[in-house]
């Protein structure tokens, strides 16, 4: 066992722990190491279609909106490729996926502070030593591994959703997440069906369109929204994601954020205006062609499903909310696109007494991330959807985030933090709520 305390070990390295990671690089005050259990840095590979973008412009890459100066920024990666004029004629802020995961991977490689092929097991901690001390295994050749630490950054992040009723299925159904690695398979089936209708479950309805001619399958897109929403992407519609609409939410009562974390949820899980529009004309082009065999249902919850070992169908029933009736539905492809969830890792067990919880069993987040009773030790990533609303995965607050971070980290600012971006005032103010009081007196 290594007597090394680090000053910091993040678990898990995402976007959110990458970013981290290159804000970290210059302060060499600070030592520590992020763990990861994968090979590499692979940003949802199962999805990464050849044309599919994301949904925030390049500028909220990984350290751009806390320093543009940075060598880590996505124009610096573009430049040393080559492509930078290419970039600037394309007039194009949004990056391919696969763009921004190929520079994730290029910022990655750049960083001596990442450890990949490791899996942590067990959190305990140290009263003597007062530090973490991880317990991990190497996924290579199972040499055990041993940190120690004195703070925690928590970057694991949600892991695929399945519904209750498809949890214990038989057959070879599939979540999103693992599309790309199972499409042939699918294509080769007479019928499809995408639960679901976020920007995932479209990005693959489109694909499959693609092809539909070829193969001659019956494709259906089901989903229990009451339609096909599109992401909300008006200019003060993008002010909510700012630190005051995160202030403001985080002040409200509990109850109340729950309402609107529901509320909001077509703000960051819609569908991109264009894809839907793309579907719709390739719908059209597909159907002058040939007739084809589509069917899209919205209101309607799956509530059983079985697989019929048979037949080879998947034989669904679904509830159509609107009119209480239910129907059923039969397939021999299923793709849930029923998106992600966050779960608390298990090798957090050993220190849940150091951790605070709400009623709820969720982390009891501080407004600056922290989750321990002390608020100096442990952080999290892309886990206080609950407590910071809808901005918590979006790639444009990342390092938003990590400034605070690296701050409490260190003692003092590193980053300049901004704190008022919105024209808007989302909280009435203590002056003007006196002043009102003083009115109606």
């Amino acid at each position: 066992m290594s007597d090394k305390i680090y000053d910091y070990v993040g678990i898990g390295i995402g976007p959110f722990n990458l970013s981290l990671a290159c804000m970290l690089d210059p302060i060499k005050e600070l030592d520590g190491i992020l763990l990861d259990k994968g090979a590499k840095f692979n940003w949802h590979p199962g999805l990464l279609f050849d044309d599919a973008r994301l949904q925030t412009p390049f500028m909220s890459d990984l350290v751009t909106l806390a320093d543009p100066t940075s060598p880590f920024t996505f124009l610096n990666y573009i430049k040393e490729q080559g492509r930078l004029y290419s970039f600037y004629i394309r007039e194009n802020f949004f990056l391919l996926r696969n763009e921004y995961n190929q520079y994730c991977q290029w910022a990655a490689s750049k960083l001596s502070n990442l450890q990949y092929n490791t899996e942590v097991l067990n959190v305990e901690y140290d009263e003597v030593q007062s530090c973490y001390v991880i317990h991990a295994t190497s996924t290579t050749n199972g040499t055990a591994k041993t940190y120690r630490t004195k703070k925690l950054i928590l970057g694991t992040g949600p892991v695929p959703h399945v519904p209750l009723c498809c949890e214990a299925l038989a057959g070879d159904a599939i979540h999103a997440s693992k599309y790309l690695f199972e499409k042939s398979n699918l294509q080769a089936r007479k019928s499809i069906t995408v639960v679901g209708s976020g920007q995932s479950a479209a990005e693959i309805v489109l694909d499959l369109l693609q092809d539909i001619h070829h193969y001659d399958y019956e494709l259906s897109w089901i989903t229990r929204s009451p339609r096909y929403f599109p992401l909300e992407y008006t200019k003060l519609t993008l002010e909510m994601t700012s630190p005051e609409y995160v202030d403001y939410l985080y002040d409200l009562p509990a109850k109340k954020r729950e309402t609107l974390n529901r509320d909001h949820v077509h703000l960051a899980k819609g569908i991109n205006g264009d894809t839907i529009n793309e579907i719709f004309d390739t719908l059209y082009a597909k159907r002058v062609v040939k007739e084809i065999k589509v069917n899209l249902f919205t209101n309607s919850a799956l509530e059983k499903v079985t697989f019929n070992e048979n037949s080879g169908q998947y034989e669904m029933e679904f509830l159509q909310r609107e009119e209480e009736k239910r129907y059923a539905h039969n397939s021999e492809g299923l793709i849930l696109s029923t998106g992600y969830a966050f779960h608390i890792p298990g090798y957090l067990d050993g220190i849940t007494s150091r951790i605070r919880w709400n009623e709820q069993g969720q982390y009891d987040t501080h407004r600056y991330y922290t989750i321990d009773h002390q608020n100096k030790d442990v952080f999290v990533q892309n886990a206080e959807h609950h407590s910071h609303g809808f901005v918590t995965p979006d790639l444009g607050m990342c390092c938003y985030r990590n400034a605070h971070i690296i701050r409490q980290l260190l003692g003092r600012e590193y980053y300049p933090i901004e704190t008022q971006i919105a024209f808007q005032e989302f909280a009435v103010s203590s002056v003007r709520e006196i002043r009102k009081q003083a009115e109606l007196a």
